[in-house]
């Protein structure tokens, strides 16, 4: 009975053992079901420290808040808590259900991951006013409305579309970010540039606001009927007044995330009207000019001249192509030069779009260029408009006679089509070949060829390479510790990189060059994760040499990561931190011993 007893405290020991040494990695959210206006909150918490932790791409959230990283040690009778837990704040981007995927963590050189979550977000919920409840002060006070000139138009008539932030008086703005970019289907689309825009005053609903220019677009619809405009959302850092105040009496502010959309736009096109349509028309609307001129109205054959149709004024300048003129067959005509000197402003393009036909003339005469037609629909009048250009004629005083071809009349006008005469080209016969290659006609047999016996001998050469390949692989992949130090090495250098590529990005980028000098101390001084504080980190490089500027950089280095997260940073800041850091690196490579 006692070896029984004994047995049972032995196995109890061991399960309670086994019990506190396991690892556990797993993720909690507040909610998982939340409206569509709702924030949601995912942590990710572990038992024991690990290295190189990997969030999910959170597909369907936005990320507003985070990574926040928190860390928790108590001893309670004796027995150690530890916990690690990394939070983010997430902003649904629309309704629907949702999966956020696993987030991954290596402890003690094995990787883990979290099980996946199901969320579903619903549409937006009416949450209680409360005065003073940030979040209700910052939706009375920030609005984005899309602005649109006419909402009527016809087809290919321009409209403008300008999007505006307006922001009350005792309410500020720290930053946005576009969520949703309006789409514009069925529109030709033009974006106007807004850089240097200036707050301005104005009224919102009959109450003074500050407000800023967006984003201003112009559109041609390019479809009869209702059109949709997709709305604008943007996620916006708001900063609200509360009931404290600072020592001078006024009020602190407090910075919360909110979310805001212009809303979707119908806009119903018209049909141009088919009464008076001329038959040559081809979707030209606008106020335009017309004219079709020629470089030159005498000249001898063989010359050449230029014969330019131009549309000039305001409107669909882009969508419609130009008519062609017509030439007698006697003159030799090529494909026009198409050029466009156009800027669209906020009430749509305006400039000239010119085709540019080269002309050579082989034989004397005269030949005409008859009058040329463009049909536009006029806005303002909302009728259809013709222009004509003059009947040009052009002189051809010196040159051969075709004698395929009849006199002209006193117009100008060819009684009967000429027909072009074939001139031989220039070097029409090549020299006689006085050099060749010749090609043996002998065959050649693959058989006891060079080649063959290489093929041959080949394999039997590789054998005693593999065997010298697979036991280097074999001695490598027993040094345990020099795996960990190369993986260590080549996690130090992705991260590294990782932090060059999110430079503006404050918390990306500093979570990457944290991570990247933990895996360069790992791999550089050979120690574990538990072993990374500033003191021992300095003493193990002064032992191995290192300068003590050197140390104090990187001891700096190491310091700003941590204490970025919760300070304003500036993109210069980001840039000489990295820069500092990968010349401290190769500092400590080049001195440690």
């Amino acid at each position: 009975m006692r070896l029984l007893h004994y047995t049972f405290i032995l196995l109890t020991l061991l399960t309670t053992s086994i019990g506190t040494s396991q690892v556990k990695f797993e993720a909690k959210v507040s909610k998982k079901k939340l409206g569509v206006n709702e924030r949601l909150r995912i942590d990710f918490e572990m038992n024991k420290d690990g290295d190189n932790f990997s969030a999910p791409s959170f597909s369907g959230f936005t990320v507003v808040g985070g990574p926040n990283q928190s860390v928790s040690n108590s001893w309670i009778n004796g027995v150690r808590t530890y916990k690690k837990t990394y939070s983010y704040f997430l902003a649904p981007k629309k309704q629907g259900n949702f999966t956020i995927n696993q987030a991954t963590i290596t402890i003690a050189g094995e990787t883990y991951k979290t099980s996946p979550i199901k969320v579903q977000v619903t549409k937006a919920i009416d949450k209680p006013k409360d005065p003073n409840d940030p979040n209700y002060i910052a939706s009375e006070n920030i609005h984005v409305i899309a602005e649109i000139s006419n909402t009527s138009p016809y087809l290919n008539q321009a409209i403008t579309v300008v999007y505006k932030l307006y922001v009350a008086a005792n309410t500020g703005v720290r930053n946005w970010q576009e969520l949703d970019a309006p789409r514009y289907n069925d529109f030709w689309s033009q974006n106007i540039d807004t850089k240097g825009q200036r707050v301005q005053n104005g009224t919102y609903k009959g109450e003074d606001y500050r407000f800023l220019v967006l984003k201003k677009t112009v559109l041609y619809p390019q479809k009869t009927g209702k059109l949709t405009i997709d709305p604008l959302s943007l996620d916006i850092a708001v900063e609200v007044p509360t009931n404290r105040r600072d020592i001078f009496g006024s009020r602190l502010m407090t910075a919360v995330n909110r979310t805001v959309t212009a809303g979707k736009r119908i806009i119903n096109v018209k049909p141009l009207p088919e009464e008076g349509k001329p038959a040559d028309f081809n979707g030209a609307v606008g106020d335009f000019s017309f004219k079709v001129t020629t470089s030159k109205t005498q000249l001898d054959a063989s010359e050449s001249l230029q014969a330019k149709v131009q549309v000039k004024g305001k409107g669909n300048l882009k969508l419609f192509k130009l008519p062609k003129i017509s030439l007698p067959s006697s003159l030799e005509v090529y494909e026009p030069e198409h050029k466009e000197r156009i800027s669209t402003t906020s009430i749509g393009m305006q400039g000239t779009i010119t085709d540019t036909y080269t002309v050579v003339p082989q034989y004397k005469g005269k030949y005409p260029i008859p009058s040329v037609s463009f049909s536009y629909f006029d806005l303002k009048t909302k009728s259809y408009k013709r222009l004509s250009s003059e009947e040009i004629i052009i002189d051809v005083l010196n040159g051969p006679t075709n004698n395929n071809v009849a006199n002209t009349n006193n117009t100008g006008t060819s009684q009967n089509p000429a027909k072009q005469v074939v001139t031989a080209a220039n070097n029409q016969f090549s020299f006689i070949k006085t050099k060749t290659n010749f090609i043996s006609s002998k065959p050649s047999y693959f058989f006891k060829s060079n080649l063959f016996w290489s093929m041959l001998l080949l394999p039997f050469l590789a054998i005693p390479l593999a065997i010298f390949v697979r036991r280097k692989k074999a001695d490598r992949d027993a040094d345990v510790e020099g795996n960990k130090i190369r993986k260590a090495d080549k996690l130090s250098r992705k991260y590294l990189s990782n932090a060059k590529k999110a430079l503006g990005k404050k918390e990306a980028f500093y979570i990457a060059l944290e991570k990247a000098f933990h895996n360069y101390l790992k791999a550089k001084l050979n120690i574990e994760t538990s072993e990374l504080s500033k003191d021992r980190i300095k003493q193990l490089l002064q032992e191995r040499s290192v300068e003590n500027s050197v140390v104090q950089d990187f001891i700096a280095i190491f310091e700003n990561c941590e204490l970025a997260r919760y300070t304003p940073i500036t993109n210069v800041t980001m840039q000489e931190d990295y820069e500092k850091a990968a010349k401290t690196i190769s500092l400590i490579d080049k001195q440690a011993r």
